[in-house]
């Protein structure tokens, strides 16, 4: 398959440059483009042929050459945004066509490509799209452009850390989400091993950031799968448009009032150099180091993982304590179970091997009624028992199965080890490097060949299904592509190693059990319960409870001693796969090919006509300690083709765009995904869009092959599709019970009276998990009213169908205990979502006042699922700023709120408390060294909040930089 679709690629490259070289009606201009005021070159400007997708920009130097494949006369466009526009009809070829422009209080006049997959103006897209472009990033108030993504409408971030941020837009946020699709220069950035994107930890840097475009909601119909509640393309600058040495320096401060750690150091490095030589070939290179201590998730509320519930208590109060952001808790025993199941049985054999079988303590022991008193027991004892075993019935039995005949003594009562709160065993100690470089060849003023590695390595903190510690991971991309004006053809891949990286909840779990077995410290923890109660006269539960954990914490490794320390190393460099470590060994890569040929131009624009296919390998390799690639290696193909048609009609008044692709997986059926979109022009500059659009979302990697033990080992998560079922023999043979029905079971079991009866059988669909959809409507309007005001307004109406959600399900073992596990399946029914967004921006004596307002709402759910839309109702954002309010003085500030809502995940659940933030800049520009000095806050006002429950709490980060050539 691969050498077949190579050959492909190679004769559709072949027929995309025999297409081009075959027009022989050139034109080529040249020239450059100054501000008219200061007669400084302005890089970036863009020169587009009107009417047309033919475009190029200006480089650092202001200059540009574009050669245009149809005869003259043709009229070209000068547009930069913060300037007014220039049309200037060409007769023919030109050299030194120089144009000056000046500024101007003109909006909406960028050009965004990710909408159509063209060049068009964003006042003519078809669907809602926001754009970052250059001016903007030079005068952001967040410390990064990924912060700062957050201020555009209809985004949230969700944060696990400093450094690892997920984008979500229109609802059903995650910590890792896989609904929402980035792309960096083309090349999807999601870690393969995890199918989505490690927040910006190997994107890229603010200093080689030429724009980002960001789609809400759907979009297969044109980048396939996933992408179903968004995707963002950021594109980095060119080094024929921008040249020479830049740098940036950032430093500053973070963790102020913080309890956990006091002030703490925020450092960054960015550096970037770029050469082009005769407009023909150019390198770049890129190096970003950031360092900083992170966030510390400190949420330590009482929580019950069942049934996903918060209990009152503390560790102090509730033997059953369960703590958020603490790990090795999750080992959970009923005291009475235990005590039936497993220590009465164990002592019983002992005493009949001492007797040599002669004497059984139960036979004469049940014949007693329960309530008899401790002192009868005893004088029974005497009477009954041989002398020589008296001592060790009544030390080592005796006491067990007094608790279970008098159960005022032992409690119907859940008991978990001690744990350890989450700054023991995670690492904090942030930092992120990426590196890029890449080489470009113009093999013809329009047709450029580009090598190019992006890398990337860190250390972050990550929320799933548990809390993971990120260390010294790393992921690579590496591309080759061949562009011109009207194609593309790229091959890349992404090559994701763990490194170091861990799972909390099983380091925890694994140093308890280092320090002293659960075989040993549920027997001591309940006999000196039952001892304190039967010896101590007026003890309460609290306090008998209290001793049970002093005696069975003896020898318990606390964090920060040589046995503490030891213990960890061991197991954060043994592999999950061993059974004796937390560690990941993941090696897990992705290979994907694609092309694009527009045909508009051929056709003279016409009609516009694009056509495209792109073909995608999975290769999973995590050692078993992720997928079930222990023994077999997993490799998962996917492949696709789309094509789309626009026209424009009725004197250019209503344009009308058809597109549809399809696509196929190796595991699920294949699927068509159509797109139909209208924009009528109801006034000069004021555009009224509808469209409607399918989606779909393939179940992840982890959804199909994941199989992996978590929350301490007391839980295991595999995937959905049949082969894993029937691994574990759910569709046949072990047949496993609904979470609601084993906990009933459980109680049963807990009152002395275990009713089997109670449990009821969780049927899987035989077909395994399958992909998710959308049908997703919306009608905007973004128009100008004059040339100071923009509006852009927008409402949309989704439905899903077989929405991914999971499952918790008990298998009964051999021995009758029960395994837990959690898969992934589909809701029956349909989910529906709606909502809409306002924003205005207002150009006034050089003020930018700008706002934006959104509504998200959560339909009918099927009931079956588990609600997960983790979104607030309402949020909106404000801002104001001015580039020069002074000479080369500037500022801006962001305003944010966002209304509380309950966050529902796999990891835990509870309320996001509402919250507003501010942020801030105030920067001095010093042209004569081409230089920047900016100062600056995020949440200038250190008011602690958190973006998704069971992650930690943000606060203030101040800093000062200096960027020399921004």
């Amino acid at each position: 398959m691969n050498k077949i679709f190579t050959k492909a690629i190679f004769a559709f490259l072949l027929l995309c440059i025999t297409g081009l070289v075959a027009q022989a009606q050139n034109v080529t201009i040249s020239g450059s483009v100054s501000d008219k005021a200061t007669k400084e070159p302005i890089p970036g400007v863009g020169i587009t042929v009107k009417g047309t997708t033919i475009a190029t920009a200006t480089n650092m130097s202001g200059k540009y050459t574009l050669t245009v494949k149809q005869a003259a006369p043709f009229t070209i466009v000068i547009s930069y945004v913060g300037y007014a526009s220039i049309e200037k009809e060409v007769t023919g070829n030109a050299s030194n066509l120089d144009f000056e422009i000046e500024t101007a209080t003109v909006l909406g006049q960028e050009v965004v490509i990710s909408a159509s997959r063209t060049p068009e103006r964003i006042l003519e897209s078809p669907v809602s799209v926001e754009r970052m472009g250059p001016a903007v990033l030079k005068e952001l108030s967040a410390p990064s452009f990924y912060d700062a993504l957050t201020n555009m409408k209809g985004v949230e971030i969700s944060a696990q850390s400093l450094t690892f941020k997920s984008i979500n837009t229109r609802g059903f946020n995650s910590n890792g989400n896989t609904r929402f699709n980035q792309l960096v220069d083309g090349m999807d950035n999601q870690a393969p091993g995890l199918n989505f994107s490690v927040g910006n930890i190997i994107g890229i840097s603010d200093l080689d950031l030429d724009n980002v475009e960001l789609l809400p909601g759907a979009s297969s119909a044109l980048y396939g799968a996933g992408g179903i509640s968004g995707t963002m393309l950021m594109t980095s600058k060119s080094p024929f448009d921008y040249q020479g040495a830049s740098f940036s320096y950032k430093s500053g401060i973070n963790h102020v009032n913080d309890n956990n750690t006091g002030n703490q150091q925020y450092n960054q490095l960015d550096v970037r150099l770029a050469k082009a030589w005769n407009n023909k070939f150019a390198v770049k290179a890129t190096f970003s180091f950031l360092q900083a201590k992170d966030w510390q998730a400190d949420n330590y509320s009482n929580f019950d993982r069942n049934g996903r519930a918060f209990k009152a208590g503390d560790r102090a109060s509730d033997p059953a304590y369960d703590g958020i952001n603490v790990y090795g808790d999750e080992s959970s025993q009923n005291m009475r179970s235990i005590v039936q199941q497993s220590i009465e049985p164990t002592i019983r054999a002992g005493i009949l091997a001492a007797s040599g079988g002669a004497f059984n303590p139960k036979t004469v022991l049940d014949n007693l009624p329960a309530g008899t008193s401790y002192p009868a027991y005893l004088n029974f004892i005497n009477a009954n028992v041989p002398a020589p075993l008296r001592p060790a019935v009544s030390g080592q039995y005796l006491p067990f199965y007094f608790g279970l005949k008098n159960q005022t003594i032992l409690p119907n009562q859940e008991v978990t080890r001690t744990g350890y709160n989450e700054n023991a065993l995670v690492d904090y100690n942030t930092q992120s490097l990426k590196t890029s470089g890449s080489l470009h060849y113009r093999f013809t003023p329009t047709i450029e060949g580009i090598a190019q590695i992006n890398w990337g390595t860190g250390t972050s903190v990550y929320t799933g299904s548990d809390r993971y510690s990120l260390r010294n991971f790393s992921i690579g991309q590496y591309k080759l592509e061949l562009k011109g004006q009207d194609f593309f053809v790229r091959g890349y891949t992404t090559q994701e190693r763990s490194g170091d990286s861990y799972i909390s909840s099983i380091l925890g779990a694994f140093i308890n059990e280092a320090s002293k077995t659960s075989q040993t410290w549920y027997p001591q923890y309940i006999s000196t319960y039952i001892g304190a109660k039967l010896t101590t006269p007026g003890i309460t539960d609290a306090q008998a409870h209290a001793a049970a954990r002093n005696v069975a914490d003896q020898g318990r490794f606390v964090p920060g001693t040589p046995q503490f320390e030891a213990a960890k190393d061991k197991i954060v460099n043994s592999t999950i796969a061993s059974g004796t470590g937390a560690k990941f060994d993941d090696k897990t890569n992705l290979y994907h090919y694609e092309g694009m040929y527009n045909f508009s131009n051929a056709l003279n624009n016409v009609v516009e006509l694009q056509v495209g296919g792109s073909y995608r390998i999975y290769q999973l390799r995590s050692g078993g300690t992720i997928f079930d690639d222990l023994t077999d290696k997993i490799d998962i193909n996917e492949y696709g083709a789309f094509a789309q048609i626009a026209k424009k009609m009725f004197d250019d008044k209503f344009k009308l765009a058809l597109s549809g692709r399809y696509d196929k997986s190796s595991n699920f059926d294949g699927r068509f995904t159509p797109r139909v979109s209208g924009v009528l022009t109801v006034a000069p500059d004021n555009n009224i869009r509808v469209s409607y659009q399918t989606g779909y979302r393939n179940p992840t990697t982890q959804n199909q092959y994941i199989d992996l033990s978590v929350a301490g080992g007391l839980q295991r998560l595999i995937g959905g599709i049949p082969s894993m079922l029937e691994k574990y023999h759910m569709l046949t043979t072990d047949i496993p019970y609904t979470d609601v029905s084993y906990r009933a079971f459980l109680g049963s079991v807990a009152a002395g009276a275990p009713n089997p009866a109670l449990l009821k059988q969780y049927n899987f669909d035989p077909r395994g998990v399958r992909p998710e959809s959308v049908q997703a409507y919306e009608v905007g309007y973004k128009g100008l009213l004059g040339s100071r005001f923009l509006i852009d307004a927008y409402a949309y109406y989704n439905t899903y169908k077989n929405f991914i959600t999971a499952v918790d399900v008990f298998q009964q073992n051999d021995d009758n205990s029960f395994s837990k596990f959690g898969v992934p399946v589909n809701a029956t029914g349909k989910v529906t979502s709606y909502g809409g967004a306002l924003g205005l921006d207002y150009l006034i004596g050089g003020y930018n006042l700008s706002g934006n307002v959104s509504y998200n709402k959560l339909g009918d759910l099927p009931t079956d699922y588990i609600n997960d839309f983790n979104t607030p109702e309402i949020r909106y954002n404000l801002g104001l700023g001015n580039k020069e309010i002074i000479k080369n003085f500037g500022f801006n500030v962001n305003y944010r709120w966002q209304d509380k809502f309950y966050w529902n995940s796999s990891f835990a659940s509870g309320d996001v408390p509402s919250f507003n933030t501010i942020d801030a800049q105030v920067n001095l520009k010093i042209p004569s060294v081409k230089s920047m000095v900016k100062l600056g806050g995020s949440n200038i006002l250190n008011k602690y909040y958190f973006t998704s429950y069971g992650n930690p709490s943000i606060g203030a980060l101040y800093y000062i930089g200096f960027t020399f050539n921004p």
